[in-house]
């Protein structure tokens, strides 16, 4: 059976979908020596070369390997940085073939749960809007969010790139100019917990990511830490994202 070649790409841990369709019409992958088009489907036994580096053979879509990692503020999600700022990607054990791709980022001010994967399909899979995937935050607030406020929040405020809202927000409590909410939403656009929040008139001095779909942030994985994601919760990821589960490698 004959897949599109940007998918097993992405399956190989190369990137997303996306960044192969990008990577394909710039000519920089071959099929059994031939400069590769975009729609090319391949059965899996081909030769594949990127950028002149061969792919190790792959028999089928084994399934991805998931971290989940314990992200510190002041780390960059991006794979490089010019200021020389420390990176996620410098924690993540290394890996023979492919690269880890990251589910969704964090902004350098954030800290929490972070999903990494080997598997470009799946991370595509669980940060698409259309998945509705949910994300949960606790977010450290100057000054205290009335009732009215709340409510103003989960039904949804308009925000420079179109309306957002939290899915529920719980009071989880605080001391002093500072208070606590624990609150969860199905998307994930850039600061939009933050701006959520700001649009309400109400600044987040801390956030904190402590879910990313079935996977909560253990209490004892230290930042900075990695761990795999245990195979059962790894099955309920590719569930959610709407993917078959590949077989695991004997």
């Amino acid at each position: 059976m004959s897949e599109k070649l940007q998918k097993i790409l992405a399956q190989r841990g190369l990137g997303s979908r996306r960044e192969m369709e990008r990577l394909i019409e710039a000519g920089r992958v071959r099929v059994g020596g031939r400069v590769a088009g975009l729609g090319d489907r391949i059965g899996g036994d081909e030769e594949i070369t990127v950028d002149g580096r061969r792919l190790g053979e792959q028999r089928g879509h084994a399934v991805g390997r998931v971290l989940m990692y314990h992200k510190t503020t002041g780390e960059m999600c991006t794979r490089s940085d010019p200021k020389g700022r420390p990176l996620v990607f410098d924690k993540l054990p290394p890996i023979r073939q492919g690269r880890w791709v990251a589910v969704g980022r964090l902004d350098v001010n954030s800290s929490g749960l972070m999903l990494f994967t080997t598997d470009g399909e799946l991370a595509a899979r669980l940060m698409h809007p259309s998945q509705g995937i949910v994300r949960r935050y606790a977010a450290r607030v100057l000054g205290r969010a009335t009732p009215e406020v709340m409510t103003r929040l989960v039904k949804g405020l308009v925000l420079e790139d179109g309306p957002a809202r939290f899915l529920d927000i719980k009071d989880a409590g605080g001391e002093g100019a500072n208070h606590w909410y624990h609150v969860s939403m199905a998307e994930g656009r850039k600061r939009e917990v933050r701006r959520l929040f700001a649009a309400a008139g109400l600044t987040v001095s801390r956030l904190i990511r402590i879910a990313y779909g079935p996977v909560e942030l253990p209490r004892t994985l230290r930042p900075g830490h990695n761990r795999p994601v245990p195979p059962p919760l790894v099955d309920i990821l590719y569930r959610e994202a709407g993917l078959p589960v590949p077989p695991r490698k004997a």
